[in-house]
């Protein structure tokens, strides 16, 4: 053993006076609290930058310092923070829910419709175009949104033909617009029309052509995902069984405005999408900001695929879903 290590093996260990742990204390603030930098922190106490980083290292290691980031009990940072550097995403916000939860379904997606509200009540600014597609979530964000930056907003896609079309979409969007003080451009129109010479005819009208011309100015949208199943998807619900059967076997899993997506993300039946009035993926590509909403460990698999189509950046979902995802 060498002098050094008999020395080391033979020395006291290290206990901090009073003098040291005030001081430690007072460079935890200046760092911490005050944002004052390593270097400036060295200056003022006439010691190294060096020897102030160990001290704060040190403090931290024995517990003078505890370090805690607290968030709403709602959001699960972990989660989020796993799938926004997973999947390359620019927002992540996953919140947490439980399958017991009073309320189930409907409860999570009213959370989420507040987690969403609160993301674009951040992130929209007074030069954006936002976008809302239909979907459940569309309509828990609505009542949600108490600010939110002067923006025009644009109706994404018509309605399903099974709910009325004052009760959706069309309110979501003005409710936005009216939050916002800005201009709405809803549709009036169904999502699914009974074949393509019906959707090209509306696409004509005035209004939608007001509204749909508007698909190209928009910055920032806001997208729901379907899985295949009732309920779970407008487009499946307003099929047909034996139509809905024919896309389950093309490796239908997944509805994204009104496009079919098969497990890996790719288009299934492109002739549906001459049916439907709703932005184009094309479109949705340039938009430079697109977030997913997706809720329900039914819509995990679903939510999946969307990702796989390239055409998120963002996405706010629950921990049933998040978990998949990361699985």
């Amino acid at each position: 053993m060498s002098t050094r290590d008999k020395a080391r093996a033979g020395a006291r260990p290290h206990h901090a006076g009073p003098e040291e742990l005030v001081q430690t204390a007072a460079m935890a603030r200046r760092f911490y609290l005050d944002g004052k930098s390593k270097i400036e922190i060295a200056e003022e106490f006439g010691i190294s930058r060096f020897k102030v980083a160990r001290t704060l290292e040190t403090a931290i290691r024995d517990g003078l310092i505890r370090l805690e980031i607290r968030l709403p009990p709602e959001l699960d940072a972990e989660r989020s923070d796993a799938l926004r550097t997973r999947y390359g995403l620019s927002h992540a916000i996953v919140f947490t829910s439980q399958v017991q939860d009073p309320g189930g379904a409907a409860l999570v997606t009213r959370r989420l419709g507040a987690v969403a509200a609160g993301l674009l009540a951040e992130i929209v600014t007074e030069d954006d175009v936002l976008g809302l597609i239909w979907g459940p979530e569309i309509e828990a964000l609505g009542p949600e949104l108490t600010t939110l930056a002067r923006c025009t907003v644009v109706q994404l896609c018509g309605v399903t033909p099974l709910r009325p079309v004052d009760a959706n979409a069309v309110e979501a969007v003005r409710r936005a617009a009216a939050v916002s003080r800005g201009v709405a451009y809803p549709i009036y129109a169904p999502l699914l029309l009974p074949d393509g010479a019906t959707a090209r005819m509306l696409r004509r009208q005035p209004g939608i052509v007001e509204a749909v011309g508007r698909f190209s100015q928009v910055t920032k949208a806001v997208i729901t995902v379907g899985a295949w199943g009732p309920e779970l998807s407008t487009i499946y619900d307003a099929l047909s069984d034996a139509e809905r059967e024919n896309y389950r076997s093309q490796g239908a899993c997944a509805e994204v405005s009104g496009h079919l997506l098969d497990g890996e993300g790719r288009i299934v039946a492109p002739e549906l999408t001459e049916r439907i009035i709703a932005i184009s993926f094309e479109e949705l590509r340039r938009v430079p900001d697109v977030i997913l909403l997706a809720d329900g460990s039914q819509r995990a698999a679903a939510t999946a695929a969307a990702l796989k189509t390239g055409l998120f950046n963002g996405i706010v979902t629950d921990t049933g879903v998040a978990e998949y995802l990361l699985a």
